[in-house]
């Protein structure tokens, strides 16, 4: 006889443990099976040395704030990612209250969040944004600095040896951090796991069917490839990063058509020589180069992994058909369908300066992707620093009405007219705003039982409904409140 539940959860990383978390806070009577394909969850994209832990709050990022061309720079963007990461913050804070989760150092730790432009082009952008978000309540306390005697304070590593002469400016905000998605998703699962929830490791999820009765049935099979099993869910979630769109493909909902992705795979170089690392105490991010996709924004961070520290830098680009690092060969041939043929190929068309890129990238020896960091780090030496591989990002591309296909580089929520079955494609922000991507998620699958969930939902996120950048009050005691519960000094 097949098995019944309630959900269904579909790859072992932050998204599907954000979501599960939140539903068995909010039904805990609800019976959940998880289903990982690898032997463990946070493998993937969510793997500490598979993104930069970055808690993307747009304090450093450029690419949410782009020059205006036609105006004065808009604000709108970066707000509302820092709005994102604070509803995060403040769901793990109720989480380590409520003891789900550990010791909050063991997977966020206080970063200041830095912005590093060379020239005078980028210097004047640099200051214009500086003047805009310094404005805003959710940016209160950001620095500026054209002096390399500040500068050097924030960070040694930039101005040392630092050519003479040279345009160059920074920002910075002390409350940045650095998170370990990893552990933070090793610590949801652990909690759920001793709660009740079914948590399947090796297990590859083949197919999804929709039935008669309006659930899903969804057969499965262990690593090895031995005989399929099945179970039936009346809500399935897809969260299984580049391979979610190849299962909503496979479950025939008219809402995946026009969808295709493209991967982007990453390398970081990374030091722990504990003389380099001391030096060097924040997150610094950049322009990215034409072309380049924001998720290459260059940028060099400090990493805490299991209470040690490192350097990284990066990403530089690199290509594999893969959707994931543990994925297929034909990933990217198998995608085709003929309602998306058309619109990959427009974006194709529309982006030499992305495959441009890609190749410079993959050009870059040892000794050149050093020398990019050294427009960071003056005095970086080739043997500090070795090469490791990062996660593999499937960026999204659709149809558009007026340019018949785009990339986009956000995440997107794609659900079923009836909400019985949901996935997530594309990266960045991603992790960091997890929390308000599975509000939403949940709003528009559980349009019924939402309204009952509020008020669970406003004790687990005290401003839930509330838009903090407008009450700079609110906004300060929230920020203030968030920082104590996870130990970041601001």
């Amino acid at each position: 006889m097949t098995e019944s539940v309630d959900v269904v959860l579909i790859g072992g990383g932050i998204m599907s443990a954000t979501l599960g978390t939140l539903l068995h806070e909010l039904q805990p009577d609800w019976k959940i099976i998880a289903f990982e394909r690898l032997s463990d969850v946070a493998q993937e994209s969510s793997n500490p040395w598979n993104n930069a832990g970055t808690g993307h709050a747009a304090l450093c990022e450029l690419n949410y704030m782009p020059k205006n061309p036609d105006g004065p720079l808009d604000p709108a963007k970066a707000v509302s990612i820092n709005e994102q990461f604070q509803q995060s913050r403040q769901f793990w804070s109720s989480l380590v209250d409520r003891g789900v989760l550990d010791e909050p150092s063991t997977f966020i730790n206080a970063t200041p969040h830095m912005t590093f432009v060379r020239g005078e082009k980028d210097v004047a952008y640099l200051k214009e944004r500086y003047e805009v978000l310094k404005e805003q309540p959710l940016f209160e306390g950001i620095e500026y600095s054209e002096d390399s005697r500040v500068i050097n304070t924030w960070a040694p590593l930039l101005m040392q040896k630092r050519r003479k002469g040279e345009p160059f400016a920074a920002t910075r905000v002390p409350a940045g951090t650095d998170v370990d998605f990893g552990a933070l998703t090793h610590q949801l699962f652990d909690h759920l796991t001793s709660s009740g929830v079914d948590l399947r490791t090796n297990q590859e999820v083949r197919s999804l069917k929709r039935q008669k009765d309006g659930t899903w049935l969804v057969k499965y099979r262990t690593a090895l490839g031995l005989t399929p099993s099945e179970v039936k869910a009346r809500f399935v979630f897809v969260g299984a990063g580049g391979w979610a769109l190849k299962l909503l493909q496979r479950s025939g909902i008219p809402e995946i058509k026009g969808y295709g992705v493209f991967p982007i795979g990453g390398q970081f170089l990374k030091t722990t020589n504990p003389k380099v690392v001391a030096q060097h105490k924040a997150k610094v991010y950049s322009q990215a180069s034409v072309g380049a996709p924001p998720m290459s924004v260059p940028h060099l961070d400090t990493r805490v992994v299991d209470g040690e520290e490192s350097l990284l830098f990066g990403p530089f680009a690199t290509f594999s058909p893969k959707f994931l690092k543990n994925g297929s060969w034909f990933d990217i041939v198998g995608q085709v369908r003929t309602h998306n043929l058309w619109p990959m190929l427009r974006v194709a068309l529309a982006n030499p300066d992305l495959i441009t890129y890609l190749v410079g990238e993959l050009a870059k020896n040892h000794r050149k992707k050093v020398d990019s960091l050294r427009v960071f780090m003056p005095t970086a030496k080739d043997e500090d620093w070795t090469l490791i591989q990062a996660g593999q990002r499937a960026q999204v591309m659709k149809k558009d009405p007026k340019k018949g296909g785009i990339l986009q580089f956000g995440t997107e929520v794609v659900s079923a007219a009836d909400g019985s079955i949901a996935g997530l494609l594309g990266a960045s922000p991603g992790a960091s705003t997890a929390v308000p991507i599975m509000l939403e998620l949940l709003q528009k699958c559980f349009p019924e039982e939402y309204p009952t969930w509020e008020p669970t939902l406003k004790d687990l996120i005290p401003t839930y409904g509330a838009k903090l950048n407008e009450d700079a009050a609110i906004a300060e005691r929230s920020m203030a409140s968030t920082a104590t519960a996870l130990g970041i000094n601001r």
